[in-house]
């Protein structure tokens, strides 16, 4: 950095320090930023009958307290896929309605012989009873 002739040497070597001092600052508030967000997204893993499962909540033409839930692998255990359906509804009730109550169509207690298994997939209806 070439300095004016009517400027003194320690100005332009402040100037420089300020100009690395900010980048350094903006990479450090960078950085740590990309770390809290990795963090942020990480998920426990929670596991039914030792078995981990996938399982989506939608919703049914659109209602808010009325959803189905598929769950998969259904093969890898029945017992789990239930409680993994039965969980995902309390979480999903409890975050809309404060209340972890449902009404269950077909539900995680409903005799093997009446569960829905599609494509293995398990999958349950209810409503949030409020």
């Amino acid at each position: 950095m070439k300095r004016p002739a009517n400027q003194p040497r320690t100005r332009v070597i402040a100037a420089a320090r300020s100009t690395s001092s900010t980048a350094f600052l903006w990479t450090a508030l960078i950085v740590a930023a990309l770390i809290l967000t990795a963090c942020g997204q990480r998920r426990e893993q929670i596991t039914f009958d030792g078995q981990a499962f996938r399982a989506n909540l939608n919703r049914v033409d659109g209602l808010r307290d009325t959803f189905t839930i598929e769950v998969s692998p259904a093969s890898a255990s029945i017992k789990g896929a239930r409680e993994a359906g039965r969980y995902e509804s309390t979480v999903y009730c409890i975050d809309q309605y404060g209340t972890s109550d449902v009404e269950w169509v077909l539900g995680p207690d409903d005799p093997d012989e009446e569960l829905q298994i599609e494509n293995d997939r398990l999958i349950l209806q209810g409503t949030c009873a409020p």
